[in-house]
């Protein structure tokens, strides 16, 4: 029996799939197969994947929409801080304007206070020059009156008051 079985074993040679004996049999269980992975896929698979992809595509959807709309309020406050920006800049130069105008007005009065106090500085110092040219032509006189008064006896001439300051004043006028 052994070497029957092993004579058997020797007669059917190539692939059993490609036995045509058992091509029904094959068939009923690829048929099988195949609704029993189309009802799994169609019936638990793919809603699973479809409410996944719808879940995805809403959450895309609101992240877009709420992109939007921070992106406008991003534009908005954009434009909300360009406008204080040069509402800022504006009160700034009105500022400076108003500090420029007070400073000048300070140093006009600054200036005008100085120059009446330079103004009376000069006419005292004009006061005291005129006292002190005064004084010194008077002393000028007075020595000039004193020298040729001795010049006139250390050269044995006797000369009165009156004609050497006759005398001196007529040449210091010139």
């Amino acid at each position: 029996m052994a070497t029957e079985a092993t004579a058997e074993a020797g007669k059917a040679v190539g692939m059993p799939q490609l036995d045509f004996s058992t091509w029904p049999n094959q068939i009923f269980w690829l048929l099988v197969t195949l609704v029993v992975i189309y009802l799994v896929l169609s019936k638990v698979a793919l809603p699973r994947i479809g409410a996944v992809l719808a879940d995805r595509k809403s959450t895309i959807t609101n992240d877009l929409a709420a992109a939007e709309e921070l992106k406008q309020k991003a534009v908005a406050a954009e434009k909300a801080y360009n406008d204080a920006l040069a509402n800022a800049r504006t009160e700034a130069a009105k500022i400076i304007a108003a500090a420029k105008a007070e400073i000048q007005k300070d140093l006009d009065a600054a200036t005008a206070k100085a120059d009446a106090e330079i103004s009376a500085k000069a006419a005292e110092s004009e006061k005291s020059i005129a006292a002190i040219r005064d004084g010194a032509a008077a002393a000028v006189a007075e020595v000039a009156r004193d020298t040729a008064a001795e010049l006139v006896a250390a050269l044995g001439g006797s000369a009165d008051a009156a004609a050497v300051g006759a005398a001196v004043t007529e040449r210091l006028k010139g």
